[in-house]
């Protein structure tokens, strides 16, 4: 019995595990992000060109949160179709070696660049405004930051909240704002 139960898991579980694809980088790969030369101010141009949001997700290789958000949060048919539909999302790896050109001008490593940023853990993702006038850094410009995994619902919420440019309302609140959303999901699974 035993035996079997050990071949069963190898045989239901390893694959899902692996389902998530992992680039040349060990960094996992979706549809929904771009490949670019990893300049923001052009990235933010070509984003406004599409009608989309510029938002940079950081990653490293072998973390159990990045892998978690991939496999649980942004492989739900939901959060990966709107985020194709309104997000331009750029990788950028917290220990990597491509240069990355900021929006105060300045072009660094991304290892260098996520240190100026003061980036501690992955996964995060900076979301930024349509328009940037002053040359500041990219951590500086953000107007929202997501710091690790979040569940399914707090990233829809996030990701609706930007882009519908909630964070411009007087006394925008994202806490208020996931709460309201979260009791409408809690009430509406009661009914």
């Amino acid at each position: 019995m035993k035996t079997t139960l050990t071949l069963l898991y190898f045989l239901f579980f390893i694959p899902v595990l692996e389902a998530a694809e992992l680039g040349d980088d060990g960094l996992h790969k979706a549809d929904w992000m771009r490949d670019t030369f990893k300049d923001l101010p052009e990235d933010l141009e070509e984003a406004n060109q599409e009608g989309k949001r510029l938002a940079v997700i950081i990653e490293q290789q072998n973390c159990m949160y990045c892998r978690k958000m991939h496999k649980k949060v942004f492989s739900d048919p939901s959060i990966k179709s709107y985020l194709m539909e309104n997000f331009f999302v750029v990788q950028i790896n917290l220990f990597g070696n491509i240069d990355i050109t900021d929006f105060d001008g300045e072009t660094l490593q991304e290892r260098e660049m996520m240190s100026k940023w003061g980036i501690l853990y992955t996964p995060t993702m900076l979301f930024f405004p349509q328009d940037i006038i002053e040359k500041k850094p990219a951590n500086f410009l953000a107007v929202a930051s997501m710091p690790g995994a979040f569940s399914k619902g707090t990233t829809l919420d996030l990701l609706t909240w930007v882009n519908e440019k909630m964070y411009e309302a007087p006394n925008a609140s994202f806490q208020k704002y996931h709460a309201e959303q979260y009791n409408k999901r809690r009430s509406a699974s009661n009914n």
